[in-house]
């Protein structure tokens, strides 16, 4: 049996795409995987600020389409790529073991960071929390792969990345800062992959297999606070869920979201606990945006 998994074509994805092919050795003995490379928007368009193509979707909907037209059998994401809802046809059949969700600022610590220092990043989310933390801050556009990320670190007091796509790739800069959720909330999936297939594929139920539990309900909960607030918003949005004790089998999830203005003068945050983490995301979603002023965020955007 040959399964053909559909990724993009750079060094981080076909990592991802090889872990997951791992995986299905695991769960479909014998199992044979051919790995489709897909060329989507975000990777052809490399300099146009993301938001301003659309945000969430530009790096996935080639890939699925892939799958929808019958060229492969799935499709291997970065859940923080996927827009919010399914799309139709496609089911996430599985989100596997969690990497790091944070975000790290390499080149300098934050605290370190002089006044007036200049920040490389292309999200708007990122932008938004450091500058409601630190207002002093400069920011220029980061786009590109991960090598070139860290090449223009060194042309800025620092740069963003992702905490996950470094240990996935064994980089390790000289200085590399984890930032703290309290300071830098991750986008709502980071860290996570995410397995789709047709909603009538056959090997669907052994997909599941793939599943790793507590990864699965904590990108559920983050998924329905960004379903809440609709796939067309382009304001920086940010949610984290993880279990509400160091017992990760625990029955609660600590869920915090959190909406934002661009400039970061306003930061709408709420977190709670629960053992329903979908309800929690669309309730923590609701409050923002109705008893904290979400809405008029929303707006004025």
């Amino acid at each position: 049996m040959c399964i053909r998994v559909a990724t993009r074509g750079s060094a981080l994805a076909l990592w991802q795409a090889e872990r997951v092919s791992s995986l299905l050795a695991e769960v479909i003995p014998g199992v044979e995987v051919q790995i489709i490379v897909v060329e989507t928007t975000g990777d052809r368009d490399q300099t146009t600020p993301l938001e301003q193509m659309g945000g969430r979707g530009v790096f996935v909907k080639e890939v699925q389409a892939a799958v929808l037209d019958g060229r492969a059998d799935l499709a291997v994401h970065s859940a923080k790529d996927l827009p919010a809802g399914e799309t139709d046809g496609l089911t996430l059949a599985a989100v596997p073991e969690r990497g790091d969700p944070r975000d790290v600022l390499v080149g300098s610590l934050l605290a370190d960071l002089p006044v007036g220092a200049t920040i490389a990043t292309g999200s708007i989310r990122r932008r938004a929390h450091l500058a409601h933390h630190r207002p002093d801050l400069q920011f220029t556009g980061l786009r590109g792969n991960i090598g070139t990320r860290l090449e223009k670190a060194r042309q800025a007091d620092g740069a963003i990345m992702a905490k996950a796509a470094l240990d996935r790739l064994g980089l390790s800069p000289d200085v590399v800062d984890p930032l703290d959720p309290a300071v830098l909330l991750p986008q709502v999936g980071q860290g996570a992959l995410a397995v789709e297939c047709r909603a009538d594929y056959d090997l669907l139920p052994d997909l599941v297999g793939m599943d790793d539990p507590v990864a699965r309900r904590a990108v559920d909960a983050e998924r329905a606070f960004l379903m809440e607030l609709g796939t067309g918003c382009d304001l920086p949005i940010a949610a984290h869920a993880r279990p509400a004790t160091d017992d990760v089998d625990g029955p609660d999830l600590l869920v915090t979201g959190a909406i934002s203005s661009p400039d970061g003068a306003v930061l709408l945050r709420e977190e709670r606990t629960g053992p329903d983490g979908t309800a929690i995301g669309h309730a923590i979603a609701r409050h923002l945006l109705d008893e904290r002023g979400g809405a008029d965020l929303l707006v004025r955007s």
